[in-house]
């Protein structure tokens, strides 16, 4: 029998939400004046009461407009909100708050009256879901002092939204009130959807119906998980919120997954990211969530920053494709935008952006159901019409696609042998690609290039050409026999342009004089987009079915492969670019700290284990700070820039050079002793202090530089010591009054 009465329970209160007449608002009284707030969190007594609740204490409360977020929270988590009760006249009086961030105890007279959430011994809980409250007061509430002790690890603390004194029938009438449109709207919703997922079954080729289903399934549950009335259904709170934070979540995803299908005509790789991304962050919050390893509420913040990126996105996808929709999508979209303008409206009260009110997001979903239901209507009529004027002209279509079906069944079969080419062509297009990105650099994967080519272009013949100077082009290889060899000559370019492809109206192509067609391969390099090789090919004798047809589409497909070719160079030579830049200074062109610091412990290990001295020079330019202030930077750089042409002409090739930072430059001389060392920085010094420095015709004076020298095994027996030997040497010079060589010897040591 009690199995029974459970179901007949829920579907009783069920009708009671959205069938029972809802009367006007009874009368109530707001709580908005007199607040007080307390950082912090009281002590207890020994009877368990917090003392706060039994002191007065003026001085150490602070008067607020309302009690929520109150100033200087500074990472605090506890709050103690209080005020004094006005007098009324109820029957049953409650405490109505519209929510609370998250958890909260309420003292009256020294006795707890109220709590939501699970307080430790700490005054922390987790969080428990966001419901209203509903706290009764004592027959001599009024006039009297309430306390409210809150704790949230959340954004927000304190109370949210509303507090009012009314009687406990009324509240019930209230929360109905405010429910009973979001319900209605959610059934409507909730109807779209069952019948777009029945669409998407007998559609399965059409995947706008399943989008559509999760649109309106999403809002339906975000509508009834989010209405006060869903507690009066079921109380369980955290299980709504839950729902609301599932539902909430993957509304993006069915809007990205919606506008991605109509323009998938379109650039739309970012739509599908967005989608892909939040359908990601929903399960992986929700389950987050529910192990324990975060708490459901400090997922919406983020969730919410990323939503606003996500529509700004999708936004301006829409406007640029806008014109191109269809009239039913652009009404669709529009419902979207307001939609979403609501949702960033709510969002915005919720995080306190906006005051606090009752933002009618059930509105949005309403006008996009509106929406479906009048371009189905809309679809119905015309679907009518449209089979009423196909009947009647049905019997001369089929008369004439008769005469014509031999002709189309022979194109079609002309048409699948070319496209077989085609696939078959894809797939050693894919293997070279692969072949290609298996190269370290562009000369070996041009090696590639030139060995698989003539494979790719055959049955046509034709040669490809590889640029070695500004509009100078050398080939490479050559796949033509021997009569038509000439048509390919050896080299491309020079004073003339380059050949251009073009079709015809009639769908022939137009190459050069002879027959031969030309097709370009660029590349994005660092200096902008090159045309990196030109392929030159035969004209293609095709059959008659074909000559408007296949002429483009060989042209297109040889085109779009060599794109493709042309990006995955792009990429190797950005990683060479990137692998480069690295390793060496942009202003000197000498390699920098990251290339010195893997390549000494390199060489340190290779001297320790073949008993090889290692000197390092470290090099100072002198009063280069008082040079700059003096001439500017831009001369200091033309300093900085002399020292690396000297240094790369005073050294060995086996020699490392390398910019260590500022005007420091560091060299590393492997099988060096100390005494050859210090000759060679000796040298250095005196062909810096010969040098010339000019900028704009100007000489600017004389540079001078200070160096260290320190060597293993001689300066110190430790490798890992030999660059503060140096340095210790460079200090040295330095304070020998400059423009001199110091060696780190074992006794200077």
């Amino acid at each position: 029998m009690q199995q029974l009465a459970t179901p007949a329970i829920w579907f009783l209160r069920l009708w009671l939400i959205c069938c029972l007449p809802v009367a006007a608002f009874a009368a109530s009284q707001s709580v908005d004046e007199g607040w007080e707030y307390r950082w912090g969190d009281s002590p207890f007594d020994k009877a368990g009461v917090p003392v706060w609740t039994r002191q007065h204490a003026p001085e150490q409360w602070h008067s607020i407009a309302f009690p929520s977020n109150p100033p200087g929270r500074n990472g605090h988590d506890h709050a103690w909100f209080r005020v004094t009760l006005p007098e009324g006249s109820w029957q049953a009086p409650i405490l109505y708050i519209y929510s609370v961030d998250i958890i909260v105890q309420v003292w009256f007279d020294g006795k707890k009256i109220y709590q939501y959430g699970t307080f430790d011994a700490e005054g922390k809980g987790p969080f428990e879901g966001w419901p209203w409250h509903a706290i009764s007061l004592p027959e001599n509430y009024a006039g009297q002092p309430i306390y409210f002790r809150v704790f949230s690890n959340y954004t927000d603390i304190g109370l949210w939204g509303e507090v009012a004194i009314m009687d406990k029938p009324d509240l019930v009438l209230r929360v109905l009130d405010t429910s009973t449109e979001s319900l209605v709207i959610a059934g409507f919703c909730a109807l779209i959807a069952m019948l777009a997922l029945l669409f998407a079954m007998m559609q399965p080729q059409n995947p706008n119906f399943t989008s559509l289903a999760l649109f309106s399934a999403a809002t339906a549950v975000m509508l009834v998980s989010e209405s006060q009335a869903s507690l009066l259904i079921s109380y369980h709170p955290l299980v709504w919120d839950y729902l609301a934070a599932g539902s909430y979540y993957l509304i993006p995803v069915a809007m990205a997954l919606l506008l991605s299908q109509w323009l998938k005509s379109q650039s739309v790789q970012w739509l599908e990211w967005i989608w892909k991304f939040h359908l990601g962050y929903a399960a992986g919050a929700i389950a987050l969530a529910l192990v324990g390893a975060v708490d459901l509420s400090s997922t919406f913040p983020v969730f919410d920053a990323l939503f606003l990126v996500s529509l700004v996105l999708m936004t301006a996808i829409a406007i640029r494709h806008f014109r191109g929709l269809l009239r039913e999508q652009q009404v669709l979209l529009g419902t979207f935008g307001l939609f979403s303008l609501l949702l960033v409206l709510d969002m915005a009260v919720a995080h306190s952006i906006l005051p606090w009110g009752r933002v009618p997001v059930s509105w949005g979903a309403l006008a996009f159901s509106l929406a479906v239901v009048t371009i189905t209507a809309r679809h119905y009529v015309s679907s009518q019409r449209s089979l009423n004027e196909l009947n009647r002209t049905l019997e001369q279509q089929v008369r004439e696609r008769t005469a014509r079906a031999e002709s189309l069944a022979e194109r079609e079969r002309a048409r699948a042998r070319l496209l077989m080419l085609e696939t078959r062509k894809g797939r050693q297009l894919a293997n070279v690609i692969a072949k290609l990105q298996d190269q370290d650099g562009i000369d070996q994967a041009f090696q590639v290039l030139a060995s698989s080519i003539p494979e790719l272009c055959r049955p046509l013949t034709g040669a490809f050409y590889r640029r070695v100077a500004d509009n100078f082009y050398e080939r490479v290889v050559c796949w033509a026999d021997a009569p038509s060899s000439h048509r390919f000559p050896v080299s491309l370019g020079g004073a003339g342009p380059l050949p251009e492809t073009r079709l015809l109206e009639d769908g022939s192509m137009a190459g050069r004089g002879d027959g031969v067609i030309c097709f370009r391969m660029n590349v994005q390099s660092p200096s902008g987009l090159l045309t990196e090789g030109v392929l030159l090919l035969d004209g293609p004798v095709l059959e008659e079915g074909l000559r408007d047809y296949g002429s483009a589409r060989i042209v297109s497909s040889t085109q779009q492969f060599l794109d493709k070719i042309g990006v995955t160079l792009s990429g190797i030579l950005l990683r060479e670019e990137l692998q480069r830049f690295s390793y060496e200074d942009s202003l000197t062109g000498l390699k920098n700290w990251r290339f010195f610091d893997e390549l000494f412990a390199h060489e340190g290990a290779l001297a320790q284990r073949n008993g090889h001295p290692l000197s390092l020079l470290l090099i100072d330019i002198d009063h280069f700070k008082q040079f700059n202030d003096t001439y500017g930077h831009p001369a200091g750089d033309g300093v900085l820039r002399m020292v690396a042409d000297l240094l790369r002409q005073q050294f060995r090739e086996s020699d490392t050079v390398c910019r260590y930072g500022g005007e420091e430059f560091l060299v590393m001389m492997p099988q060096a002793p100390l005494a050859e060392a210090a000759e060679r920085a000796e040298d250095l010094r005196q062909s810096i202090a010969r040098a010339t420095c000019l900028e704009k015709g100007v000489d600017l004076g004389k540079i001078t530089v200070s160096v260290g020298v320190a060597s293993w095994p001689e300066s110190t027996e430790l490798m890992s010591n030999l660059i503060r030997q140096a340095d210790q040497a460079l200090y040295r010079a330095k304070a020998g009054g400059r423009d001199r060589v110091a060696s780190a010897t074992p006794q200077s040591v």
